[in-house]
């Protein structure tokens, strides 16, 4: 009995101490939770729960119109709290403009979020890299092969793969989806590995799935351990954390695609037939021995990546918009028709896109039109504490802008909800970042920006020369949200149809060659 009563009375010491740590704690946090607010303020806090904050809030799809919604209430900034991580949400691009591009210096590192990071990138992914030796040397290496002053390299290839494009519109036009995304990474493939992909590369579709996986954790509140990031340190077992289960298997997915263009390269190489290219170039001056295989592996893969997303979804945006606003294609086309005659002469060329604002102004209209591929722009991270306009944000502060919500909001853009391209139509036309977010900003804006503008404009020309689109009438399109692809990869459907049996002629007898890929 009185070895009883003593291991209840241990017992109930035990509770105590727990408790009594329990209320420590709770003390600790409170006090910690009043400094903080005392020394730091916050634009328009959207009311969330203890601890957790706004991240049971946060719809798993459809971001931006959620975002946008808030904006409504809350304004031009306003702060969402994901458990211990302040997330600033920009929603004009005024203050895009004063944060991300003017104060650049200080806004422009990357959080280290776990899961998009560490686990899913295997901390060597330059789009989620922190400032720095490692970023700098992968820029360098971005910045060398897509600089605006090698865009001249590409011109062969955008030349002969928008030939194919035209070809696969007109021989397998349901196919346009895939067609976009062979289109865009085929030119970049073919200046950094030296090979074409054809329309039914497997390669292309697991590059695409993991990609858009991969973009999914870029979003706030996504997963629990950017939430909550000390659960990634806690030592648990791997069966516990099934967040690791993720991101694991995606990092291990998205290697072997990597590696296995690198292994097919100096396959090429060793048995003679690999033709000249970026990557080529790379190992000859033995800029790999700067690297391990992994990061080699990331800065490859980041550059095929480089070549898809934008481009891909751009031109789907294109055909929306010629399907749903008609109205412009028909301005685009007196110019394509003075330029290549309106009977089908020949294809636009790249030394014509100068004459053709309207193409021009197309291509950043395509980026603005409706935000898909992130409906939150990428965020960044304050490196220190920073005052604006009467706020005091703490380093580590995470700032993204609303890419949907800007893109679609009255006070930025006249009749935002319509695709109409001479809103560029002004001195900045040709300036690539004027006017919208598609392509980034600040430090961090995209380095292949004049590759992805020269891609849009050469194809976006022909297409609007060759072809008709239009609405399917057993299924309208819908722009009032964000293009999701359905489980068959269409993000809508579009009727195409050559523009005329001259047009049709013209795409058979300029095109054909371009179609073999092999």
């Amino acid at each position: 009995m009185a070895l009883l009563a003593a291991s209840r009375f241990a017992l109930g010491e035990l509770y105590l101490a727990v408790a009594i740590l329990f209320l420590v704690l709770c003390v600790h946090q409170i006090k910690w939770h009043v400094s903080f607010s005392r020394k730091y303020r916050f634009p328009n806090p959207v009311p969330g729960l203890p601890i957790i904050g706004n991240a049971l809030q946060m719809p798993s799809t459809g971001q931006g119109p959620f975002l946008q919604k808030l904006a409504e209430k809350y304004g031009e900034m306003y702060t969402m709290k994901f458990g211990a991580t302040y997330w600033v949400i920009l929603n004009s691009q005024r203050v895009v403009s004063e944060l991300l591009e003017k104060r650049a210096s200080i806004y422009s590192s990357r959080p280290a979020f776990p899961m998009a990071h560490s686990l899913a990138s295997g901390k060597k992914r330059i789009l989620v890299l922190p400032y720095g030796d490692l970023w700098r040397r992968e820029r360098k290496v971005m910045h060398r092969i897509l600089n605006n002053t090698k865009k001249r390299i590409f011109e062969p290839f955008q030349d002969i793969e928008s030939r194919a494009l035209l070809y696969e519109y007109l021989h397998e036009p349901d196919l346009w989806p895939r067609s976009h995304l062979r289109y865009a990474n085929s030119v970049v493939m073919s200046v950094v590995f030296g090979r074409r992909t054809s329309l039914r590369d497997p390669y292309l579709l697991e590059l695409l799935h993991n990609s858009e996986e991969f973009v999914r954790y870029l979003m706030p509140g996504r997963s629990v351990v950017d939430v909550f990031p000390f659960l990634a340190n806690v030592p648990w077992l791997k069966t516990w954390q099934p967040w690791r289960w993720y991101g694991d298997k995606l990092y291990r997915r998205t290697r072997e695609v990597y590696k296995r263009e690198i292994d097919n390269l100096r396959q090429r190489r060793k048995l003679g037939i690999q033709k000249p290219c970026f990557m080529t170039e790379f190992f000859d001056a033995g800029e790999d021995k700067e690297f391990s295989d992994e990061e080699v592996y990331f800065i490859s893969g980041t550059l095929m990546e480089a070549g898809s997303d934008t481009t891909r979804v751009s031109l789907h945006e294109i055909l929306a918009g010629a399907a749903l606003y008609p109205d412009w294609i028909e301005r685009a086309r007196v110019e394509l028709d003075k330029v290549c005659g309106a009977n089908a002469e020949r294809l636009p060329v790249a030394r014509d896109i100068d004459q053709l604002r309207i193409v021009r102004a197309a291509a950043k209209e395509s980026m603005r039109w409706k935000p898909t591929i992130a409906e939150t722009g990428i965020p960044h991270a304050l490196i220190r504490d920073d005052d604006f306009e009467g706020y005091h944000f703490p380093a580590g502060t995470v700032f993204t802008w609303n890419h949907w919500g800007i893109a679609n909001s009255a006070s930025e853009y006249e009749q935002p909800e319509r695709f109409w391209p001479e809103r560029f139509i002004n001195d900045e036309l040709d300036m690539a970042f004027k006017g919208h977010l598609g392509l980034g900003t600040g430090r961090r804006a995209c380095v292949g920006y004049s590759v992805g503008i020269n891609n849009l404009a050469i194809a976006i020309a022909r297409l609007v020369y060759c072809f008709d689109f239009e609405q399917d009438p057993s299924a309208p399109i819908d722009a009032s949200k964000p293009f999701f692809p359905d489980e068959n990869g269409y993000p809508f459907k579009v009727i195409i149809k050559p523009r005329s049996e001259a047009h049709r002629d013209l795409v058979e007898r300029e095109c054909r060659a371009a179609a073999v890929t092999n």
